[in-house]
């Protein structure tokens, strides 16, 4: 790609960067920006405001040395700053004509730094991460609408792009030697090789054989283990799981029983149950009971990570399941276009070489793994990207229905804390032994 390619499909990534989270802050009412505390959530100008100032410090600052926009408002839009509840204080932040303004002005000088200015590798590399970055907040916005009860957000569709004939049953993985993840260095860093800290470096595992399901566990699956009665059963939930379960409303958490029939809170508007959909917000917890009340277990993050990109050392590296073209609507739910309505076996063009189906997109999959660096891990430019989630988080793979297909790829290891409901989870399982 010549250097006006790469600098073309920058701009539009970062206007549809801009346009996404304008729909989404412009689409709320002044009363409905004014958020309730959530601690899974953030105020939406703050997200804006937020967003833009990643581009000062990571663009501007440390390629030009320019000073902020505003300078006290630094340690306000910068996360690691400001406390969490703080960000809920009016008195301390702009309201949405000031934020906006703040906004745009970071974008447009972003823009017309991209059109002025030499594009060297660095330069490419920080205006990816910083538009990633965005993205990132595109996501954690869409999943504040569905944690207090907003409507839909206005990429959403509700269509069903991609119909699939049912599929059903495990696929078998051979034993061998597998790629884990992106290289530690390499020429194309800003480019095709582009990564974030905690996918890299690169390395070669020896895996046993295993069994994993073609789809992820759906509403109809899930829902068995509810009538049977599995938020009772304390055999069922590990130590963590029945301090997790004292709090547990006894079902997933956006779902409820009204007038005899089970429904499920899609943002602002309650929807019957789709059977065949993958069971999302479920947090680490309750996919592990329901492994253990149906005989299955998680798979570990380097299982999932073969059966989606069956890369093995010598051929060919593949980014997504189907190969190294960028997803689309036909491949996998994402963009905030379906929000994991659709059935576990639409999407057949974004199968993985060994047949599973929607390994990215439709919702974050839990695996049994802590998130941990990969040996000889070594911290990207924003230091705390991965590092304060190493330890204590589990990781999820694969991206979801609320995810951006730009910024997501098979080796992406995302960390959420195992009592995470909130956000676009889900899972697959793979059978003992």
């Amino acid at each position: 790609m010549s250097v006006s390619e790469t600098k073309a499909q920058l701009l539009d990534e970062l206007m549809l960067a801009r346009i996404r989270t304008e729909q989404l802050i412009n689409s709320l009412s002044d009363t409905q920006l004014d958020v309730p505390y959530h601690p899974g959530v953030n105020p939406p100008l703050w997200e804006m405001g937020h967003s833009a100032f990643f581009y000062e410090v990571f663009v501007f600052k440390l390629l030009d040395g320019l000073a902020s926009y505003n300078p006290a408002m630094d340690d306000l839009w910068d996360s690691f700053h400001v406390q969490h509840r703080d960000r809920w204080r009016r008195d301390l932040f702009p309201g949405r004509e000031e934020t906006l303004a703040y906004f745009r002005t970071v974008y447009d000088r972003v823009a017309e730094r991209i059109r002025q200015c030499e594009l060297t590798d660095q330069e490419l590399y920080l205006y990816r991460y910083a538009i990633f970055h965005q993205n990132m907040h595109i996501e954690s916005l869409i999943w504040c609408r569905q944690t207090v009860e907003y409507p839909a957000p206005p990429d959403f569709v509700g269509d069903r792009p991609a119909p699939g004939e049912a599929v059903a049953g495990d696929v078998e993985v051979p034993a061998g030697r597998w790629v884990i993840g992106m290289p530690g260095a390499s020429e194309a860093y800003a480019g095709a090789d582009f990564a974030f800290d905690a996918e890299k470096p690169r390395f070669e595992v020896q895996l046993p054989g295993f069994a994993i399901s073609r789809t992820l566990v759906t509403n109809r699956e899930f829902l068995a283990f509810v009538k049977d009665g599995g938020y009772q059963r304390p055999e069922l939930w590990s130590f963590g799981g029945r301090q997790w379960l004292e709090s547990s409303p006894g079902h997933p958490v956006y779902w409820r029983c009204h007038e005899g029939q089970w429904q499920v809170r899609l943002f602002n508007r309650w929807l019957p149950l789709n059977p065949d959909a993958p069971v999302t917000h479920v947090s680490y917890w309750e996919a592990e009971a329901w492994c253990r009340w149906i005989g299955r277990r998680l798979p570990t993050e380097y299982e999932w990570e073969v059966a989606a990109l069956a890369n093995r050392p010598g051929e060919l590296f593949r980014r997504y399941p189907w190969g190294n073209e960028a997803p689309d609507a036909s491949r996998a739910d994402m963009n905030g276009r379906s929000m994991a309505q659709n059935r576990v076996f639409d999407y057949p063009a974004g199968d993985s070489a060994f047949g599973c189906r929607q390994m990215l997109g439709s919702v974050w999959e839990w695996t049994s793994d802590q998130f941990l660096p990969y040996d000889g891990f070594k911290v990207d430019m924003y230091p705390f990207m991965s590092t304060l989630q190493f330890g204590d988080h589990k990781v999820t793979r694969g991206g979801s229905c609320a995810t951006t297909s730009s910024l997501i790829r098979g080796t992406y290891r995302q960390a959420y804390l195992p009592q995470r409901n909130d956000v676009f989870t889900g899972f697959r399982t793979c059978a003992l032994g």
